[in-house]
C-alpha cells in the first residue's frame, strides 16, 4: 500500500507559508499518461480527514497561494497524503502542479470538507462508488477505509475512462488490495472492482450510465439493479457524469444527502479541472 519510500525531510516553518495551509514536502510522484499523475508528500500530524473528504491544495506561485480542491486518495490510517490529478497545460494550477518533483513544497489546507463521507448516508447494504477520469480518488481512500466494510455487506468501486492506461491504480483493486497483509481479509467477498473503457477495446466498454441502464453492470458482478431500499451510491466525475448519474439515481427514486441530512446517494461538486 506505501510504496515504502522513506518520508523526506519536513519543511521548515516559516512566513512563507500562509497559516491556512501546512507546507508538505513531495516524497514521491507517478505519471501515469500524459494527463494524468499522481503524487505524495508528507503529512503533519494535526491534519485529520474523513474518508472521502478533499482538502483545497497547491502551491506558492508568485508569493501568493494557487489551490484548487483536491480529494485525498490516501486512507486515513496512511502516514503520507496521496492525490490524483489531471494536467491541464494551461491551467493556472494544475500547469504547474504536473512539473513537482520529490523535495518540492506544497500547500495542503488545513480544513479538509466534502460531502462524500459515510455519514452522509443511510444505512444500506451495498456501497456504489461510481467515478469517472481522477474521480476515483476519494474513492481510493473509502475503499481501504476497514469501517466502511463495517458499514457495509459489499462495496463496488466502478471506475469509468477513456483509455485503459488511464485505469489509475487497477493494480491496487485487483491485486494489491486482495493480498494486503491486513485489509486482504477485511475485504475478501466484499469489495468489487468494475472498471470500464469508452473509447478503445477493453472487457468492459461503455459509459457508466449505459451500464446501468442495459443492467450489464448488474449481470456482471452478479447484484441486484439498484434500488434506494439497500443500495447507497457516491457519485464522482465530470460534471455531465454527475448530472446523468443524479437523474437516472432520482428517476429510481433515491434521494441526495448531505451534511446533517443523510440520504440515498451524495455528490461530490468539487472537482478540480485546472
Amino acid at each position: 500500500m506505501n510504496d515504502a519510500i522513506l518520508p523526506a525531510p519536513r519543511p521548515p516553518s516559516g512566513p512563507a507559508i500562509p497559516a491556512a495551509y501546512f507546507g508538505e514536502r513531495v516524497t514521491w510522484v507517478h505519471h501515469w499518461t500524459e494527463r494524468l499523475f499522481s503524487f505524495r508528500c508528507t503529512r503533519d500530524p494535526a491534519f485529520r480527514f474523513r474518508a472521502g473528504e478533499f482538502a483545497m491544495i497547491g502551491l506558492m506561485a508568485d508569493g501568493k497561494p494557487l489551490v484548487r480542491a483536491y480529494s485525498m486518495a490516501s486512507p486515513t490510517w496512511d502516514e503520507e497524503l496521496e492525490f490524483l490529478s489531471i494536467k491541464v497545460q494551461h491551467g493556472p494550477l494544475t500547469s504547474r502542479l504536473q512539473h513537482v518533483a520529490v523535495g518540492d513544497v506544497v500547500l495542503i489546507g488545513r480544513k479538509p470538507t466534502g460531502t462524500l463521507v459515510t455519514d452522509n448516508l443511510r444505512p444500506g447494504r451495498t456501497l456504489w462508488l461510481l467515478a469517472t477520469g481522477t474521480g476515483l480518488a476519494p474513492f481510493l481512500s473509502l475503499a481501504r477505509e476497514p469501517d466502511v466494510y463495517e458499514r457495509f455487506e459489499k462495496v463496488v468501486v466502478a471506475h469509468t475512462v477513456r483509455e485503459v492506461r488511464e485505469l489509475a491504480h487497477r493494480e491496487l483493486f485487483e491485486r494489491d488490495l486482495p493480498d494486503h497483509e491486513l485489509l486482504g481479509e477485511i475485504v475478501a467477498g466484499k469489495l468489487l472492482y468494475y472498471p470500464s473503457v469508452t473509447r478503445e477495446p477493453f472487457r468492459t466498454q461503455g459509459r457508466i450510465t449505459t451500464l446501468i441502464e442495459t443492467g450489464r453492470i448488474f449481470a456482471d458482478l452478479g447484484l441486484p439493479p439498484l434500488d434506494p431500499a439497500n443500495d447507497r451510491v457516491m457519485l464522482c466525475g465530470s460534471e455531465a457524469m454527475n448530472r446523468d448519474c443524479k437523474a437516472m439515481l432520482e428517476a429510481r427514486g433515491f434521494e441526495e444527502g448531505a451534511n446533517n441530512a443523510p440520504g440515498t446517494y451524495v455528490v461530490e461538486k468539487a472537482f478540480v479541472t485546472k
